[in-house]
């Protein structure tokens, strides 16, 4: 199985999205996520199981080939995932600047 990610820097989220996941199980899934390099990819097939390679991390398993980091998700189904504020905050970088003022 091709892991997509490090377990290094996994970052805790909402137990209930636990419990949204695995109402997904055996589903086709559309992902939006950011990759080990922090840009934002995405992968789409049936959520098939998940990975939790210690007490802490957790992964999502699509089409028993593929891991991603659950805290790593953008949008699952198009819905709002553990890494939707910091894409938020990525995409709208360019907000936060005052134009050279």
């Amino acid at each position: 199985m091709k892991q997509l990610h490090s377990l290094k820097g996994f970052v805790p989220f909402d137990p209930d999205y636990y419990g949204n996941l695995e109402k997904l199980v055996g589903q086709s899934c559309k992902i939006n996520y950011f990759d080990a390099d922090g840009t934002v990819a995405d992968a789409s097939g049936r959520l098939t199981d998940f990975l939790r390679p210690d007490d802490f991390a957790h992964f999502v398993v699509l089409d028993e080939e593929v891991a991603l980091r659950s805290d790593r998700i953008i949008t699952l189904n198009g819905r709002p995932g553990p890494a939707f504020e910091e894409y938020d905050l990525y995409a709208l970088q360019c907000l936060t600047c005052m134009g050279g003022m």
